[in-house]
């Protein structure tokens, strides 16, 4: 059952309020719990992703192509050295960055970014992994350059299953919906435009992809038409892929990934054109192509997704959390199954939300990335 935000009845709406302000430390009161927004570290320039590190550590990417450490509660002076060259102009940039699931042993982590593209103009989506010793990344070699063309719509976000199989999105790199919408980049499995993509942890196809055996169809891509999918979770007990999605003007997406699926862009959605409001699609349901299980109309520009598993706020584990930019809030989405049945909105105004992950401590953390404000790394702390 699809479920809009516009459509929950007041007491699933129920939006958390500011009740106080005490130094460093906002209050708010939701449902459930009154929390408080602490500022972990700030002097941040516009951060996109957040890491934890066994040792207590946190790692931040900076867009504009830094890679940060937050150490004792303070933000190092210097970068971590080695990081590769970044297109960073735009949305584009160093982007999300991501563990090994065996870090502690191997000391590898991964790497998005927007690479410049040789011989002509623009950029395109790459990871790329590197053994990370002495504040310093080394022996970085690019395991997947995506197939795409455009100024904005990187994608990037990345997450590893219970396999070790790495999940990358690719987003439509902004390539304008017009005329026949089935021909649109992010239709066609010749390239990774609006792609969900599956990899081994060194780059390799798996042989059990969905297109692998098609002829002209890129072997690594999972799913597609999508449009810019910059939040991605995998349940930790289903194992079930859940993916956030940029609408246009409205129609902001959760999506359940599943192989070899097309969730429909351009061709159905629920958004409308910028500024003429004016339909994009040909409607909201066709067969063949899925539903989200959950949208949002207006949208909340969704940007980062976390599955709740932690002991610091119990009565919350197994929900899902979107971060939102344009709606600087955190939507908080309560599932039965793979339905989602209840939504509350967290921390409204807070400032854009770029990333949502849950730490090694089990509390929530931000990483607020404002144009006009304080650029920061913050979390949720219980209050009594």
């Amino acid at each position: 059952m699809i479920r809009a935000s516009f459509r929950f009845t007041a007491l699933l709406l129920m939006m958390s309020v500011a009740v106080a302000v005490t130094g460093q430390a906002q209050e708010y009161r939701s449902a459930l719990y009154d929390f408080s927004v602490v500022t972990v570290a700030g002097g941040l320039e516009h951060p996109w992703s957040i890491a934890f590190l066994p040792d207590g550590d946190i790692l931040v990417t900076e867009r504009p192509g830094r890679l940060r450490i937050i150490r004792d509660g303070v933000l190092t002076e210097n970068p971590v050295a080695g990081v590769p060259e970044v297109h960073a102009q735009g949305q584009g940039g160093l982007l999300d960055v991501v563990l090994h699931p065996n870090f502690s042993s191997n000391r590898l982590l991964y790497l998005s970014y927007s690479k410049p593209l040789e011989d002509e103009d623009g950029a395109t989506t790459v990871v790329a992994r590197a053994h990370f010793e002495n504040d310093r990344l080394t022996d970085v070699e690019e395991l997947f350059e995506a197939d795409s063309r455009g100024g904005g719509h990187y994608g990037s976000r990345l997450a590893f299953d219970s396999e070790g199989f790495l999940f990358i999105t690719v987003g439509d790199r902004q390539a304008p919906p017009r005329g026949d919408l089935e021909a649109h980049p992010a239709q066609d499995l010749s390239n990774h435009h609006g792609t969900t993509n599956r990899i081994h942890d060194d780059g390799r196809i798996p042989d059990d992809n969905p297109f692998v055996n098609e002829s002209g169809a890129r072997p690594e891509i999972w799913s597609y038409g999508h449009r810019n999918q910059q939040g991605l979770a995998i349940h930790p007990e289903s194992g079930d892929i859940w993916a956030t999605e940029h609408g246009p003007q409205g129609g902001d997406e959760l999506n359940l990934i599943r192989p070899g699926l097309n969730y429909g862009w351009p061709v159905i959605g629920y958004g409308v054109n910028y500024r003429s409001g004016t339909a994009i699609h040909e409607g909201t349901h066709r067969d063949g192509m899925e539903q989200p299980a959950n949208f949002w109309v207006p949208s909340i520009a969704t940007s980062g997704l976390m599955i709740y598993t932690g002991d610091i706020f119990p009565e919350w584990k197994g929900n899902i959390f979107v971060g939102g930019m344009a709606g600087t809030q955190i939507a908080r989405l309560t599932l039965d199954g793979q339905r989602v049945v209840s939504e509350e909105t967290l921390v409204k105004g807070l400032g854009r939300i770029r990333d949502i992950r849950q730490g090694p401590d089990g509390y929530i953390y931000l990483a607020i990335d404002s144009d006009a404000g304080p650029q920061s790394i913050v979390r949720l702390e219980p209050t009594e």
